[in-house]
């Protein structure tokens, strides 16, 4: 059963009462401003816990939507696998008595009819589908059913980064970006120099692979307008809250270095929400990375890096 069968929503009604949950009136947009602002109003008093558990969903969501992950993370922080009820019960498992299902919005698409005589013209755009908004789905954890094992979706590590630290450096080399190994740049761990990144030698597997990961963030979004329209605290916070995303998704232990990071955020509700987007396309795209063939996985990272300079 490939990852894809695990974290596809279905957009199946729960039985189960769902009254703690967003209104289903909400738009797409005033669900991410609520859960945006709920996170806001944890960090000024203090707590970091919820954005922690965005930022891991980031990682194990990353096929779901900027507003969807918000979604489950404030709903469920601790969800790792997630599929409606016909997914559950096509991998023969069964949602427990009394679970509460997951909000999320599914896309709902309608048809836009052309007029008869532009129709005549060419019949492939006789009809076709467009967004016509959202509506309420629901989605259950793994941890919310009961039935027959799940096969592993992929190999977790715990301080072993396995063949991902030669398709990280494959997906960094296939942008034309040079990387060296200096004993120079000590005591820093790495540089990042535009369109080059230098690594000081000597590095455990996993704190070169954070590393590389948070210069290759420098390189993908600290660039021309950006870097310019940025301080460098934003970039140092979203650099290396990717390198969180990334380590953590892969079972890294990410010790407390990014913890430190995540918690610059605190009291800087501007930074907050104009960072989340830029670093939830970006670890989705160095996740793609690792798991894709490197070509592919540049394919992708053109148009999304566009958008997120």
């Amino acid at each position: 059963m490939s990852s894809a069968a695990i974290t596809t929503a279905n957009t199946v009604n729960p039985s189960t009462d769902n009254s703690h949950q967003p209104q289903q009136k909400q738009t797409a947009k005033e669900v991410i401003a609520a859960n945006v602002q709920a996170l806001i109003e944890q960090l000024e008093q203090g707590h970091s816990e919820g954005l922690t558990a965005y930022l891991t969903a980031m990682g194990r969501f990353h096929n779901y939507s900027f507003g969807n992950i918000l979604e489950i993370a404030r709903q469920k922080p601790d969800a790792t696998r997630v599929a409606g009820l016909y997914a559950w019960n096509q991998l023969k498992r069964r949602v427990k008595k009394g679970e509460h299902g997951i909000r999320i919005l599914a896309p709902v698409i309608g048809i836009k009819r052309k007029k008869d005589e532009e129709a005549e013209k060419d019949i492939r755009t006789q009809n076709h589908g467009v967004l016509v908004g959202f509506r309420s789905a629901y989605v259950f954890d793994v941890s919310q059913t009961d039935g027959e094992d799940l096969p592993e979706l992929s190999t977790k590590v715990s301080g072993d980064v396995g063949e991902r630290r030669e398709r990280l450096i494959d997906f960094v080399m296939a942008q034309g970006i040079q990387l060296e190994f200096k004993e120079s740049i000590a005591p820093a761990l790495g540089a990042s120099y535009g369109g080059k990144i230098v690594l000081l030698p000597g590095q455990s597997t996993a704190e070169e692979f954070s590393t590389l990961v948070h210069e290759l963030s420098h390189e993908m979004l600290h660039k021309a307008d950006r870097r310019t329209a940025t301080t460098k605290i934003v970039r140092e916070t979203e650099a290396e809250a990717i390198a969180f995303v990334v380590g953590k998704t892969i079972g890294l232990d990410t010790g407390r270095a990014s913890a430190d990071y995540i918690h610059l955020y605190h009291g800087n509700a501007a930074l907050l929400t104009e960072s989340l987007e830029v670093i939830q396309r970006t670890s989705a795209l160095i996740l793609s990375a690792l798991e894709t063939p490197t070509a592919e996985a540049v394919q992708e990272a053109e148009p999304e890096l566009a958008q997120a300079s």
